[in-house]
Order: C-alpha cells, then structure tokens, then sequence
C-alpha cells in the first residue's frame, strides 16, 4: 500500500491483492463496451470493502458511423467513496483526465494523460482510496448513444490505513469572466493599471472545507477580447487562501504564467510530469489555451479550509471564457458541489465570431458560480 511507489521501491513486498473492474464482454465475445445512451446515467463501477483505485483507463465514441463534436464536454463522470450520496468527484469526462475545451490532444503528465489516438485514451494515476466502497457511474447528454470502454484497476485491503483522505474533483467555468469595459480605457491601464488588494472578484478553482491538500488542476482560457492591441490574457495573479487567511495570503503568486511554472507570455506547447501548456493559443494569445499544474512534490495543506483562486487578467480586467478542474484529498465530510450546468452550458463558444457579451451572458446565464 505505497502510495509513493518508485523505481527504488519496486522490489519491496505488498500488501493487499490487485484487481480490476472492466467493460470486457462477460459472453467472451469482443463487445468490449458498455453502451449508453442519451440521457442515461449508467454505474459502471461498484467496488466493496477497503482499497483504492490506483489506474483508471477510458475511452468512448459515438455508437453509429458519425463524429459528435465537443463529446468530452458531453459525458460527466462522477464518483462515491464510503457510502456518500453526494459525489467526491464531478466533471465533464474530458475536463477531468486534464484538458477542457471539450477538445482531446496527445499530453502526458505524473496524473493524468491523453493518448494516442488524437488524445483519445484518457488515463489517470491519482490515488484514490476507500474503506467501505467505491461507486463510479457515468452520465451522457451526448447526442447520440456512445460506446464506452473502461479499465478500473485497484488494490483490495483488510483494512484502509486511517490517515487515507479521500480523493476530489470539482469542474467550475465562468464565462464570461465579470471584467471591466474597454469603453475610454486605454490598453496599459487595461493590461496593468489598479490595485487588487482584497482577492475580490477572482475566478475562484477551489472552495472547500476541511482537512486536507491541494494538489492542483488544469485551467482552461478562451481569450474573448478581439483588439489589436497587446492582447496578453494571463496577468493575473494566483491568489490561494488557507484557513480563512485575508489578503494577503500566505501563497500570493506573481502571474498565471508563473503558477504554471511557464515564464514570459508563453505559446509553446509543453508537457512535464507537473506543468505543462496543451493549447498555446493563435496570434496575439488568441482563441483557446490548456494548461495545468500538479501539486504532486508539493501539496498545499489546509487544516480549515482553501480558497484556490486567480484574477481573469491584472485586477480581474478581462472578461474570458474560463474553466477549470481541482484535484485535492481531504477528509470526509466535504462542501457540496451543487449541481452541475446542464450540457447546453457547458458547451465551449465557437471559434468564428461575431457573438457579444449580451449573448453569452445570456447562454450561460446558469454557468457555475
């Protein structure tokens, strides 16, 4: 049960025995999927007794000879430890194993990757223990029903350890972000002028109450702001909060390029074990970027509560189109999500304009606070 295991550590005896749940065909035949259809929630995984899942494998196509657009948007995957009712884990499927936009492309991180073909092989390797159970179901609001191939890996256990908090994921997106108007302003006060001195107004990754560690998220960026001009979307701050701390916080950053260990308005796309940036963005950081950061060597521990957040430009200035995932252990019980936009919100916005902020607001005007 090492959950540090390495390559120094390998030979070393375990304890427990390794098993898997998977979509294999019990007829013995190769109908190695689970179909789903529209609308439908289906529990694919009910796992009892102590353990923890170690890998999870999925992948998933429309169930006909046709391509469905933004499908990872489409499929929330959610997921129970210990007899909850409410879930640990909730995201849009493709959010969750690391990049949003409801878009796939090839990365590799310590935590989460997508793989070939075109990222469409989602894989994780966080940790992810229980003591009573473990419950993971699937939701489709696609379009048409899907195949869906899964492998759960896991190691079953007499009895969990009681220092094991349990795993969470939460998707939030604000689009578009609240900024300011452009109107009589010019583009250096609007890049770089006022005073953020409060942590007020900026887009909030993780809000949660307990005990426990951050460990990250992807973040997510669709630069709405059409100008000529220095058009850079990332000079906000990272801003996280522990313990109900006020500004400022003990863990004040400096830029979002420099919380994601990047430097210098960054384009070019890079994957590490711990940061990376899948999406760079087009001219002037135009149209969509995909970053993370994995707090995998340095957990932000909280004994109260964490407050993950980053201004949406300097100031919280700019009004873009942001989302973004949260990883973190904590003990049990944890802040309800609340309940998740329907699919029509969380669609991601075209890349061909013209639309306004008039529209948007009123396409998303249940997006998730």
């Amino acid at each position: 049960m090492d959950a540090q295991q390495s390559l120094s550590t390998l030979s070393q005896a375990r304890t427990g025995k390794s098993k898997r749940v998977s979509s294999y065909d019990r007829s013995g035949g190769n109908k190695d999927f689970y179909s789903i259809k529209p609308g439908e929630i289906k529990e694919i995984c009910h796992i009892k007794g102590s353990g923890a899942i170690t890998h999870i494998w999925m992948t998933m196509a429309p169930d006909a000879p046709a391509e469905e657009a933004f499908l990872p948007r489409k499929i929330v995957l959610r997921m129970y430890w210990d007899n909850e009712t409410e879930p640990s884990v909730e995201a849009p499927i493709g959010d969750f194993f690391g990049m949003g936009h409801g878009l796939t492309r090839n990365f590799t991180s310590a935590a989460l990757m997508m793989s070939p073909e075109d990222g469409k092989a989602f894989n994780s390797f966080f940790r992810m223990p229980y003591a009573i159970d473990a419950r993971i179901e699937i939701e489709s609001e696609a379009d048409l029903p899907i195949k869906f191939y899964f492998y759960i890996n896991y190691e079953e256990y007499e009895q969990l350890p009681a220092n094991e908090l349990r795993f969470h994921a939460q998707w939030k997106r604000e689009t578009p972000t609240d900024g300011i108007s452009e109107e009589g302003v010019d583009n250096a006060y609007f890049e770089f002028g006022g005073k953020n001195t409060t942590g007020e107004g900026n887009y909030v990754i993780l809000d949660a109450v307990g005990k426990g560690h951050y460990v990250g998220c992807n973040f997510n960026v669709h630069n709405l702001r059409e100008t000529r001009e220095w058009n850079w979307y990332g000079e906000g701050d990272d801003m996280i909060f522990i313990d109900g701390e006020s500004w400022p916080p003990t863990m004040h950053g400096t830029g979002m390029e420099d919380y994601f260990n990047t430097a210098w308005c960054p384009q070019q796309e890079v994957c590490t074990p711990y940061h990376g940036i899948i999406m760079g963005g087009g001219p002037n950081w135009s149209g969509k970027i995909s970053t993370y950061r994995y707090h995998i060597l340095d957990p932000i521990m909280f004994d109260k509560s964490i407050k993950v957040t980053i201004e949406h430009g300097h100031n919280n200035h700019r009004s873009d189109d942001v989302s973004s995932t949260a990883y973190w252990y904590q003990q049990e019980p944890h802040r309800s999500f609340g309940t998740l936009p329907k699919v029509e919100q969380r669609m991601p916005l075209p890349d061909i304009k013209p639309f306004n902020h008039a529209s948007l607001e009123k396409i998303f005007s249940h997006s998730n606070p």
